[in-house]
Parts: structure tokens; C-alpha cells; sequence
């Protein structure tokens, strides 16, 4: 009896260990934004309207430079993995968060490679998933030409099912309306959470509330010219600029592949060549865009409102990060109607997504800094007492790691069944805590025929399958200034280098 009282004591004192433990464990929020620039919200230089993103930057870690993978799925599936590339065997974020009792959350886009294994999709690792893919418009109901379907738990959802707060249905909003509704019943239950909330804003196509749009109507009359000045100079004066980075000259889109084609979408022009009856419709594609993103802004301070009402903003840890820089893809399907309305189906012209990127070159796809530097913001005000801007060089490979070390888990050696695929990125936890991290050793980003790589003070990369240009990314961090032919024997070095990485990782 003395013994069997003994054994209970021990499982209880060992549950209520746990249990303090996991209390003590982070809420945490991963929100992704969708084809913003490095420099469009307002504490990474721009004249966007972002209060809530310029809080949890100016009261956590800014990173200068940080990668994501250049386009939409190499970017989520490289995220909620930590490789650049897998298979069978690659295991989900959320997975770590599960295997803690988390209530584990998914609302946005879904959109992964063909590599990333099927338990991995949102319905089979989250406890709850709002999800789409791809290619969807704003408004509900929608112009019915474009619209993909909406998917709640896997399941098929008309526009009349889904779950919203105001009308007319706005997807941004509703988006967030599932992320609050399943946070609170996680707070009145006194559950921690973790909440993957993939924005699409602000990918094509350019629609916005008004009321929202109305904010920006005048603030891109100016052109895009002297607003890329604007933010290169504020940029400068936040110290948010790798130390040498010059204000690269805006350029056409050198994409080749891109269908279909557009000239006047894809040039650049300067500002004062434009005749003065068309800079009106111009700056209004940029104040949608705008717009966009500022809604997105006004709902993530829903998502703060909800933590602090609950007294859990200090030990939650916010995340906000884009899948790559903006896009100029010419997807212009409807026309006769101006950019903004669900009626329309407008996309951002090469012009303006050169602004969107400032100070960097080239756009999303693109191994370029344009395409794969985007912001990065961690916030968590129990660990990061002091706010700073981070000189280590992060890459959305490093996330999953950084989250084993906060979580303080072994990564698992097995998932449904295979044995787990090593991870490829590094964690920068000790970055978090104030301490000095290490840079990894190199870093990958790009599609195939635009891939770079990032290693010591260089970087090589190609565009359009051709020749590999080559830049000391260390003293010209915005690629003004190809170096491949004066340097042939560095060149040389490089290119077998990125071909022994990229047989480690591409196999």
C-alpha cells in the first residue's frame, strides 16, 4: 500500500511538473505575409499605414537581412519544414506545437512543392484549418470567373458557409475571424496555441475596401520614383540597411519566362514621362496595394487586441515574415474595370513593385535580393527585453530549428512511419536571448533557372539559365555592381561550390 501511495505521489508531482512546464511555454502566431517588399511596411521604410507590424518591430528584432525562398510554395513548404527540399519524412511545424498538447491552428493559404508529403497539408497536422490555395480573388461573393474554393477541415466550403464578421466579406478579415474565434477558445480554456496565419495580402489580384484604398488615394501622385528615394533615405536614417547598401537603379523585369508577356507592365519608366492624364490611374494601383496591406496591418491588431484583452501578449511570441518580394506577373484578366473592386482583376506593374522592393533589385522567382530578402519581425517581450535590428543573416530555413531550441525538444527521429530528414537550416535562438549567433554557412533561395547562393562575402546567382553573375554581397548588398569577369578565379571557386551544395540539398 506504502509503495502503490508512493507511485501516485510520483505522477502526480511528474503531471504537475508538465503541466507547469507547458504553462510556462509561449503562445505563438506565424503570420506570413504574400509578395510584400522588404520595404513596404511602415518600420522597414515605408509609407504604408502599419501601427501594429511597427509596434511588434520596434519592441522586438528586426532582422536586415533575411531570406525566404523567392516564390510562394518553395517559401511555405521550406518554412513548415526546415529543408530546402525533402520528401517522405519531413515533418510540420506544427507537429513540434502537437506533440506538446498545443491547440494547433491553420488559417489562410496553403499552397506547398509537390515533395511535401501529404500528412503534412493543413488538414492532417492541425487541430483546426481554414484554408485555400492560389489564384483566389478578395471580395465574397467574388466575379465568379477566378475564384478557387475555401476548405474548412478539408471540407468543402460555399461562400455562404463561411464564417465572417462584416460584410461585404472581405477574405483578410475573415481569415482573421477563424484565427480569433479559435484563439479564444483556446484562452478561456486555458490552452497554449499556436496559430499559422498566412495572409494573401497582397498578392494579385488588387482589391481593397474602399474606405481603405481612400487613404492612399493621393500619397502615390508623387510617382514611383521620388517615393523609392523616400524610403531609401528613411531606411537609411532606421539604420535597417546592411552597412554599404546603395539604392540599386530600377529596372525592367528580366524574367523571360514569365507568360504572358507585357511590355508596358514589365518596363520601367520614369515617372516624368508619363503623360499627366494617366498618372491618376497609375498611383491608384499602388494606393489598392496599399491598402491591402494596411488591412492586413488593421487585423493583425485584432490579433494583438484578443492576447492583450487576455493578458498573454507578454509570453506570446508573434512572428511576421513574407514568402518572397513583389511581383510584377501580368495577370490583368479583367480591365474595363479599375484595380480595387471585386469586379476587377488588376496586378502590380513593374514600376511599382520596383518601389515595393527599395532598395533592392529585381522581383519575386528572382535569386536577387529583390525576390529572396524580404522583412522579418520577432516579437516576444518575456525574452527580448531589449528591441534591436539584428546583423545576423536569417533564412525562413532557420525557423523550424529556432522553434526545437524555444520548445526545448530533440527533434523526433521518426514521423508516420520514415525516419525524420535532417534539417537544413540553424537555429538563431541565442539571437532571440541576446547573445551572438553564428551565420550559417551558406544560404539557397530562387527558382531553378534563377538560383543563388550565398556564402562568406559572395554571392552567385544566375537569371534565365544563363551565365552566373557574381557579387561581394558583404560590401555591395544591393547587387549594383557585377564582379563575375573581373573575378574569374573567385567565380570559379563559387560555381563549384553551388554545385556541391546543391547536390547536398537537391539530390
Amino acid at each position: 500500500m506504502h509503495f502503490r501511495l508512493q507511485c501516485i505521489l510520483f505522477i502526480l508531482i511528474f503531471l504537475s511538473s508538465c503541466m507547469e512546464q507547458n504553462s510556462n511555454r509561449p503562445n505563438v502566431i506565424l503570420i506570413m505575409g504574400d509578395d510584400i517588399g522588404f520595404s513596404d511596411i511602415g518600420c522597414y521604410g515605408g509609407e504604408v499605414h502599419t501601427p501594429h507590424l511597427d509596434y511588434l518591430g520596434n519592441n522586438g528584432i528586426r532582422f536586415k537581412t533575411f531570406y525566404n525562398m523567392a516564390k510562394c510554395s518553395p517559401s511555405r513548404s521550406t518554412l513548415l519544414t526546415g529543408l530546402y527540399k525533402g520528401g517522405k519524412g519531413a515533418m510540420h511545424l506544427a507537429n513540434l506545437f502537437n506533440s506538446l498538447d498545443y491547440d494547433t491552428y491553420h488559417s489562410g493559404k496553403q499552397h506547398f512543392d509537390k515533395w511535401v508529403p501529404g500528412y503534412c497539408r493543413a488538414k492532417n497536422v492541425f487541430d483546426k484549418s481554414f484554408y485555400f490555395t492560389a489564384g483566389t480573388e478578395y471580395f465574397l461573393p467574388p466575379s465568379g470567373k477566378f475564384e478557387r474554393p475555401y476548405f474548412l477541415n478539408g471540407k468543402k466550403l460555399k461562400p455562404s458557409q463561411i464564417y465572417h464578421k462584416q460584410k461585404p466579406m472581405y477574405q483578410t478579415d475573415f481569415i482573421t475571424d477563424y484565427a480569433i474565434r479559435w484563439m479564444e477558445k483556446s484562452l478561456k480554456s486555458n490552452n497554449k496555441f499556436f496559430l499559422y496565419l498566412p495572409y494573401y495580402a497582397a498578392h494579385y489580384p488588387l482589391q481593397a475596401r474602399q474606405e481603405d484604398i481612400l487613404k492612399y488615394i493621393d500619397v502615390y501622385k508623387s510617382g514611383w520614383d521620388s517615393l523609392r528615394e523616400d524610403r531609401y533615405s528613411r531606411l537609411k536614417k532606421m539604420g535597417m540597411l546592411p552597412e554599404g547598401t546603395l539604392l540599386s537603379k530600377a529596372e525592367n523585369d528580366r524574367n523571360r519566362f514569365r507568360r504572358p508577356t507585357n511590355k508596358e507592365y514589365r518596363t520601367h519608366a520614369d515617372w516624368d514621362s508619363v503623360s499627366d492624364d494617366k498618372k491618376d490611374s497609375l498611383a491608384l494601383e499602388m494606393a489598392v496595394y496599399a491598402a491591402m496591406i494596411d488591412r492586413m496591418d488593421q487585423n493583425i491588431g485584432r490579433i494583438i487586441s484578443v492576447l492583450k484583452r487576455n493578458k498573454q501578449l507578454e509570453n506570446s511570441i508573434i512572428v511576421f515574415l513574407s514568402d518572397n518580394g513583389a511581383s510584377p506577373f501580368f495577370t490583368n484578366k479583367i480591365t474595363d474595370k479599375p484595380p480595387g473592386g471585386n469586379d476587377s482583376y488588376w496586378s502590380l506593374r513593374t514600376s511599382w513593385a520596383n518601389l515595393a522592393n527599395t532598395p533592392f533589385r529585381q522581383f519575386k522567382q528572382m535569386g536577387y535580393e529583390g525576390g529572396a530578402h524580404s522583412p522579418f519581425i520577432f516579437y516576444w517581450p518575456e525574452k527580448i527585453k531589449m528591441a534591436r535590428k539584428s546583423d545576423l543573416i536569417g533564412h525562413i530555413v532557420d525557423i523550424f530549428p529556432t522553434f526545437l531550441d524555444i520548445l526545448n525538444l530533440d527533434y523526433p527521429k521518426q514521423i508516420k512511419g520514415f525516419a525524420t530528414l535532417g534539417l537544413h537550416g540553424k537555429s538563431f535562438y541565442p539571437e532571440i536571448l541576446g547573445s551572438k549567433s553564428e551565420n550559417s554557412k551558406f544560404y539557397l533561395s530562387g527558382l531553378p533557372k534563377f538560383r543563388m547562393l550565398r556564402e562568406g562575402d559572395y554571392k552567385i546567382m544566375k537569371i534565365n539559365n544563363k551565365r552566373w553573375e557574381l557579387y561581394n554581397i558583404k560590401n555591395d548588398p544591393s547587387e549594383t555592381k557585377n564582379i563575375a569577369k573581373i573575378c574569374p578565379k573567385i567565380l570559379k571557386t563559387y560555381k563549384e561550390l553551388f554545385k556541391q551544395r546543391y547536390s547536398e540539398i537537391y539530390k
